[in-house]
């Protein structure tokens, strides 16, 4: 499964029009989900060809994960050595890396669609009296009004961006869990792999049967 184009454009990507802002649409949890698991180290992989992409979302994710007393351990990191960006591995030498690795489960963040939509934002003229022009004839008035009709208005692209994250366990390589999101103009790579990895944490938090001691 090779989704690694994708999800450049929307790290790189300054948009300058709206501020932005994630949510999660929907998720789901395994109900089969291993009864005796004990998920201790996660394998963090962002499906993206572009390292810096990979690095600064799985950096904010990691940080989360390791925060709340587990291993994790970032695919940017793990597999530069032997893995290239024009050749996707087989099966069996990533997982056999991850197994390597000792991770108990593999969390994968890929941008499954995205729209754009144009839009005008028309010019701004407020209205506030200068009672000091009356009676002092044209260039009073001309140079008082002069900034505010020269604000013209312009289009711009809002973009949105659907992502998809999701929990497997790394022996019987079963979906775990599966959770959907939005992302809005992000406006940096920085804010919003922060934005994120917070709100898939408190997402995960509230549905995961997670019973295991983490590292402490």
């Amino acid at each position: 499964m090779r989704l690694s184009a994708s999800i450049l454009s929307l790290l790189s990507c300054l948009l300058l029009s709206c501020g932005s802002s994630q949510k999660i649409t929907s998720s789901w949890v395994n109900p089969q989900w291993p009864a005796a698991s004990s998920y201790k180290t996660i394998f963090i992989a962002v499906l993206s060809s572009r390292q810096s992409v990979k690095s600064k979302i799985e950096n904010e994710l990691a940080a989360f994960v390791t925060a709340k007393g587990y291993t994790a351990i970032k695919s940017s990191e793990a597999l530069r050595s032997g893995f290239t960006d024009d050749k996707m591995p087989d099966r069996e030498a990533m997982l056999g890396k991850i197994r390597e690795l000792k991770s108990d489960a593999i969390f994968t963040v890929a941008l499954v669609d995205k729209e754009s939509e144009s839009r005008y934002v028309p010019g701004s003229m407020p209205y506030q009296p200068f009672i000091g022009y009356y009676g002092r004839g044209f260039w009073g008035y001309y140079n008082y009004w002069y900034p505010f009709g020269y604000n013209p208005g312009y289009y711009t692209t809002d973009k949105t961006y659907f992502l998809e994250g999701n929990l497997f366990d790394v022996k019987t390589e079963e979906q775990l869990w599966s959770v959907q999101t939005e992302a809005y103009n992000p406006t940096s790579i920085e804010k919003f792999s922060r934005e994120y990895a917070q709100l898939l944490w408190k997402r995960a938090e509230k549905e995961l049967p997670m019973k295991n001691t983490p590292h402490q």
